[in-house]
């Protein structure tokens, strides 16, 4: 360990868990996912999590092991499909879920990262997801009042990052790392390629290192694709 540099996962790891312990993981799908920290808690074997996360992964990938393993009490998500474990779980009482429209999800994320308690919302009104939350009226509309949501600890994954913890995510692998790196009481990054300080363009960088408490370079990563689809070849001439 060099500052904030740490050799892998399970190091970057070391004292940051217990049971019964709050946790963001960044990712959309399989995108963006920050496997090796993913793989480091389940051999690490913490017990009665609540996942703050899109979803849960997909059948034997990302956090999937952890809910496999039943490290996982509660995931607070936005999707929970793809999942036949996740849907196994929760029908039979095993699993809690506190479901979250996409947009919701996210913006209680980020603020809980800005120290915003709460907010006001028109979705959700009058549905199940606005069920014993307070509503208040503007300018004539019922707005649904959503809560921050913050963690004991963040994990996200970077396309690149500099020893200070300053990163840069690609593309739809960003998703929702950005703001899940400012939500929790430690962050810490996995990031594909560790880059001298100074290399990083100041105004390219999506996460600041002041949030980010540890990082390490993970890989290799695998890059998956949840549904691969092919279209037939069309005969020469057919648009």
């Amino acid at each position: 360990m060099v500052g904030k540099v740490y050799s892998d996962a399970k190091e970057a790891l070391k004292g940051l868990t217990f049971d019964g312990m709050t946790l963001m993981s960044g990712g959309f799908g399989l995108s963006g996912n920050p496997e090796s920290l993913i793989a480091a808690l389940t051999l690490d074997g913490v017990k009665n999590i609540t996942v703050i996360s899109n979803n849960c992964g997909a059948d034997n990938f990302g956090l999937w092991t952890l809910l496999n393993n039943g490290q996982i009490k509660k995931m607070i998500s936005s999707y929970i499909g793809e999942n036949k474990l996740f849907e196994q779980l929760y029908l039979s009482g095993k699993l809690e879920l506190e479901l979250n429209p996409q947009g919701t999800l996210a913006e209680r994320i980020r603020a809980g990262g800005a120290g915003i308690p709460a907010f006001y919302t028109r979705t959700g009104v009058g549905t199940v997801v606005g069920e014993g939350k307070p509503t208040e009226e503007f300018e004539g509309e019922s707005y649904l009042r959503e809560t921050w949501l913050r963690a004991d600890l963040s994990i996200v994954k970077a396309w690149k990052g500099d020893s200070e913890g300053n990163l840069v995510y690609r593309k739809t692998a960003r998703n929702f790392n950005p703001c899940m790196a400012t939500a929790g009481k430690f962050t810490i990054a996995e990031v594909e390629e560790l880059v001298p300080n100074g290399t990083l363009g100041a105004d390219l960088i999506h996460t600041p290192g002041i949030y980010v408490s540890r990082l390490f370079q993970g890989g290799p990563y695998k890059k998956l694709i949840e549904h691969r689809t092919f279209r037939a070849r069309q005969p020469a001439g057919i648009s």
